[in-house]
């Protein structure tokens, strides 16, 4: 692996992801007081591109996401699990793919049955149990149970299956994509100023896409008269551009709040998913005119300074050296990479095939930065190895000497390794990413440099050897027909088998399924026997 952060070269910049941790030591048998703190910041809809020190052409610059990628490790072969935002969540937080459950395609509304059950470990569930404080800022986006029904809630009620159900002490946020509604600042089960009024998106004047700002209306009619769209519900002192500004506020509100409790031992996991730079683009204007790419520039360069707070944060409070900052994006670059392409210059996707919802890898192949003083061992490098964020409960696990049982983390491998030794031989088994894109959706195994587009409908398989075809330009498929088989093979067993890691076969949470179309269902019935893979 290359060592040196400035040696990646202008079109290879590693995968948008944004994740901070907090973190003193990766020895598992260390006394209780060295265990690091975690921050995990997710970004939305941010490309590998979008990150100044693995863009050299970036029209703007990250002087923060910089600093975590030169005191840290760059991971510029980083994986998102989908190439959209629920699914995208699932897999982080579980270490299991979305597509192993009922939801095959596409992403939740703001409510709905949440998609993490009770009983699975999480990322958060995971670390409470060790000891640690927990908590989740920002946007969830994999279901909640609001109280009563639209246009007849009862918000003196708590909201249920939500984030204190599945591992967090603390929530302060919004349930989903803005553009879903249901829009409130609210804070563990409850709104402070519940979602009474209703809106729908409206013109932004800065950006083709749109704003969710007041004046709001007394009633989703009255919405649908002016925007020729229903209302949804929002909180009268709701506006889109604060929310960077408020997470990051109620983020450092609450870290300050466990500053003595961790350094006398009891460690914290903050879970930060920012808004942006997702729809609505809307930076605040002290950020106007800052770079040359647009209102979307100015939006990650706003996300950036938060990010400065959350390092200054620790910084003053003594935190810094004890904790691992992971950032990382939940997906790629939305459509707009193409106008931000022609009319600026930049490239969002950093170089790699495509954007936001597809299977190749400008769909799921993102920024993953991380940052540990006291943890990795000689920092400012890059680590070329295939790194999926599944990975993140096993590893966490590992830094912290916990033990995953069967039905946790299936599709989860550590690479612990990679933290603490520079020359680590860690191999990642192989990665499956999925395109959901309306009839697009297409499933791909990724072993080494080897990348394998399974067939779908009129399209058939698509092989590609990354290692010289980074924008998957050559579909090698007809010269390597026994790697194709090979990949073909291993994908079947991975999904028939309900995990990709060594252990007991689990169930997936439903039968065969019409997507998997180069497998017919006696196939995947004939892998499946008595829960075991032939």
């Amino acid at each position: 692996m290359n060592n040196n952060i400035f040696a990646i070269s202008p079109t290879f910049a590693p995968t948008a992801i944004v994740i901070a941790l907090s973190c003193i030591s990766v020895v598992p048998t260390m006394a209780t007081d060295t265990r690091p703190n975690i921050i995990l910041i997710f970004s939305d809809d941010q490309g590998y591109g979008d990150v100044s020190a693995l863009n050299p052409d970036a029209k703007f610059q990250t002087p923060n996401l910089d600093r975590l990628a030169n005191e840290g490790i760059a991971f510029t072969n980083g994986h998102s699990s989908d190439s959209v935002c629920t699914p995208s969540r699932y897999g982080l937080l579980t270490g299991r793919y979305c597509w192993r459950t009922t939801r095959k395609q596409g992403v939740m509304g703001a409510e709905g049955e949440c998609l993490i059950s009770d009983n699975r470990t999480t990322l958060a569930s995971l670390l409470r149990e060790q000891g640690y404080n927990t908590a989740m800022v920002g946007k969830w986006h994999l279901g909640m149970d609001f109280p009563g029904a639209p246009e007849d809630r009862d918000w003196s009620k708590p909201i249920q299956d939500m984030p204190l159900d599945k591992g967090f002490d603390y929530f302060y946020g919004v349930p989903a994509s803005l553009n879903f509604g249901i829009l409130a600042w609210f804070e563990n089960r409850y709104a402070a100023v519940p979602p009474t009024m209703y809106t729908n998106k409206k013109p932004n004047q800065r950006m083709s896409d749109y704003r969710i700002m007041p004046p709001y209306d007394a009633s989703p009619q009255e919405t649908r008269e002016k925007l020729k769209r229903k209302g949804f519900e929002i909180a009268p002192d709701f506006v889109d551009s604060e929310c960077l500004t408020r997470f990051t506020n109620k983020a450092i509100q609450w870290m300050d709040g466990k500053v003595k409790e961790a350094k006398q031992g009891k460690p914290f996991f903050l879970y930060l998913p920012y808004t942006s730079p997702h729809y609505p683009v809307c930076p605040l204007p002290e950020f106007h005119g800052q770079g040359s790419c647009g209102a979307y520039g100015e939006f990650l360069i706003e996300t950036d300074y938060h990010v400065g707070r959350i390092m200054a944060f620790l910084k003053d409070n003594g935190l810094d050296e004890n904790t691992l900052v992971v950032f990382a994006s939940d997906n790629g670059p939305e459509n707009h990479w193409k106008q931000s392409l022609s009319n600026f210059g930049h490239d969002s996707r950093g170089g790699f095939r495509e954007g936001k919802r597809s299977v190749y890898e400008g769909g799921h192949r993102l920024p993953l930065l991380m940052r540990w003083p006291s943890g990795i061992a000689d920092p400012s490098r890059r680590w070329d190895g295939v790194i999926g964020q599944v990975d993140l409960l096993a590893t966490f696990a590992d830094l912290v000497g916990a033990t995953l049982p069967d039905n946790a983390g299936e599709d989860s491998q550590s690479f612990a390794s990679v933290l603490r030794e520079p020359n680590s031989n860690h191999q990642r088994l192989p990665l499956i990413n999925h395109g959901n894109s309306g009839a697009q959706r297409r499933y791909s195994i990724t072993d080494n440099n080897w990348k394998l587009v399974l067939p779908t409908g009129k399209q058939s398989s698509e092989l590609y050897d990354l290692s010289v075809d980074r924008s998957e330009e050559k579909n090698v498929a007809g010269v390597h027909p026994e790697i194709v088989e090979r990949l073909t093979q291993q994908i079947n067993e991975i999904v028939a088998k309900g995990r990709t890691t060594p252990g007991a076969p689990q169930p997936n949470d439903t039968d065969y399924w019409t997507d998997l179309t180069w497998m017919t269902k006696k196939q995947y019935e004939e892998l499946v026997v008595g829960g075991e893979i032939k």
